[in-house]
C-alpha cells in the first residue's frame, strides 16, 4: 500500500486518539452505520487533501465504509498529526501522504500522490489540490464526477475559477452549509485559535488587548472569545457591514494602523493577503504578539517582516522573537500558518462531527447528482443540512417543537393576512 508519513510506529498513540475523537462524533458515526449497510460510494476513489487530524480520520473511516477508495494528503504543511496519519495507514489500510513540517516540494508531492488514485470525487481544504489537477493534472478531468471544499477560502477561490469559466466539474461548497459556517467556523475557530496562541505562549488572555482582523463567521468566534477571556478586543474590517455589525456587537472597530500600537495579540482571518504589513509592524508595541488562523500564510507578510528584523530566535515552540530596527522586539506564531492546528490540535470534535457529516453526505450527493449539475459551486442541499442539525440535537439529548399542521398551512398561504 502506498503511503508517505513521518513514523509508522506511531500508529498506536494515534489509533487512540482517533478512537477517543470518534467518541464525540456522534452525528458522523450515524451516517457510518448507514454507509456500511448501503455502500454508496462503492468501488469510487475519492482524492482528499485535508487536515490530517483525528476528526478527519474519522470522516476517512467513515468514506471507507461507504465503500470508497481513499487517497488522503494534508491541506497545509503544519497541521498534520504525524501519529494520526501512521494509524490511518497501518491500523485502517488508507493511503496517506502527510508529514507534518514538509517543505513547499514535499507538499505538492503529497498533493500529486494523492491524485494519481484518478479520482471520482475530490475534497478539498483550501482548493490545492482543485487547482493542481486544473493546471498540472489535467488528463485525470474526465475521471472526476465532482468535488467538495471545506472552507471559506477554497470556495473562494472555486467561485473565482467558475466565474472565469475554468471549474472543470461541480463542487459542493460544504463550507457554505449552516451546520458548517455557524459551528465550525465560529465556536470551532474561536475557540481552537485561542487554544493555539495559549499553548504557544502561555499568554493571559484577560486584561489584553486582542486585534481581530476580519469580521466574517471565523472572526466572530475568535472575538467572542476573546471577549469571553476578558480581553478587550478591537476588530479591523473593510466590509461597512461586518463593521457594523462588530460595532453593534459591542466590540471597538477602527483601520488596522490605528490599532497596530494598540495590540497585545492580533489574529488575521480574512483569507486576504497583506493584512499585517510593513507600516503595521513597524507601529506595534514592544511585546506584540500576532498569529495567523486564516487558511493560507499569506495574511501576515513575511518578507516586510524579514526587512524590518536585525535578529531572529525561537524562544519556544512555534514562537520566533523577532527584533526589529526601532529597538521593539515582536512574536510570530507558527509562520503564519493556522494557529490552531500548528499549536494545537485543531478544532474541536463535537463541531467537525457536523462539518464531515457535511462532508460524507456531499460526497453522496455528488455520484447521484453530479452527472445532472453544472460546472459551477453548489451549496448542500437545505433538506440534508437540516437533517444534520436534527441528528445533532437528537445526540445532544435536545427535543424541539414541531410545526401544527394550522401552522403549516398559515405560513404556506398569503391570504390570510391581518
Amino acid at each position: 500500500m502506498s503511503h508517505d508519513v513521518k513514523n509508522i510506529k506511531l500508529a498506536p498513540q494515534g489509533k487512540l486518539r482517533i478512537e477517543w475523537a470518534g467518541r464525540f462524533m456522534p452525528v458522523l458515526e450515524l451516517i457510518r452505520e448507514r454507509f456500511k449497510s448501503q455502500k454508496p460510494l462503492k468501488g469510487k476513489n475519492i482524492a482528499a487533501c485535508l487536515h490530517v487530524t483525528t476528526e478527519t480520520a474519522n470522516l476517512a473511516l467513515t468514506l471507507k465504509a461507504g465503500g470508497a477508495n481513499i487517497r488522503l494528503c494534508a491541506s497545509n504543511p503544519l497541521s498534520t498529526q504525524d501519529d494520526v496519519a501512521a494509524s490511518l495507514v497501518q491500523d485502517h489500510g488508507i493511503e496517506v501522504f502527510a508529514i507534518r513540517g514538509v517543505n513547499n516540494t514535499d507538499y505538492y508531492k503529497h498533493i500529486n500522490a494523492a491524485l494519481d488514485i484518478k479520482p471520482n470525487i475530490t475534497m478539498d481544504d483550501g482548493a490545492d489540490l482543485v487547482s493542481t489537477l486544473h493546471s498540472k493534472r489535467r488528463e485525470l478531468l474526465s475521471n472526476v464526477v465532482g468535488g467538495t471544499e471545506e472552507t471559506t477560502t477554497g470556495v473562494i477561490r472555486l467561485r473565482a475559477m467558475a466565474y472565469d469559466g475554468a471549474l472543470e466539474y461541480p463542487v459542493i461548497a460544504v463550507n457554505d452549509s449552516q451546520t458548517k459556517y455557524l459551528f465550525d467556523n465560529r465556536y470551532g475557530t474561536g475557540q481552537s485559535t485561542l487554544d493555539g496562541v495559549i499553548r504557544a505562549t502561555n499568554f493571559l488572555i484577560s486584561g489584553s488587548t486582542v486585534v481581530v482582523a476580519g469580521y466574517g463567521w471565523c472572526g466572530k468566534g475568535v472575538a467572542m472569545r476573546a471577549k469571553g477571556l476578558g480581553a478587550k478586543v478591537i476588530v479591523t474590517e473593510v466590509d461597512p457591514v461586518k463593521a457594523l455589525e462588530a460595532e453593534m456587537d459591542g466590540f471597538r472597530v477602527m483601520p488596522m494602523i490605528k490599532a497596530a500600537p494598540l495590540g497585545d495579540l492580533f489574529v488575521t482571518l480574512t483569507g486576504d493577503i497583506d493584512v499585517i504589513w510593513e507600516k503595521i509592524f513597524a507601529n506595534m508595541k514592544d511585546g506584540a504578539i500576532f498569529a495567523n488562523s486564516g487558511h493560507f500564510d499569506v495574511e501576515i507578510n513575511k518578507t516586510d517582516l524579514a526587512k524590518l528584523t536585525t535578529r531572529k530566535r525561537e524562544v519556544r515552540r512555534e514562537v520566533v522573537e523577532h527584533s526589529l530596527k526601532n529597538g521593539r522586539k515582536v512574536y510570530f506564531l507558527a509562520e503564519g500558518r493556522l494557529i490552531n492546528l500548528s499549536a494545537a490540535e485543531g478544532h474541536p470534535a463535537m463541531v467537525m462531527d457536523m462539518s464531515f457529516a457535511n462532508q460524507s453526505l456531499a460526497s453522496e450527493y455528488i455520484l447521484k447528482n453530479g452527472s445532472k449539475l453544472e460546472k459551477k459551486v453548489y451549496n448542500l442541499p437545505e433538506k440534508l443540512d437540516r437533517q444534520i442539525a436534527s441528528i445533532k440535537l437528537k445526540s445532544m439529548g435536545v427535543k424541539i417543537d414541531k410545526l401544527t399542521k394550522r401552522q403549516q398551512e398559515y405560513l404556506a398561504s398569503w391570504q390570510e393576512g391581518t
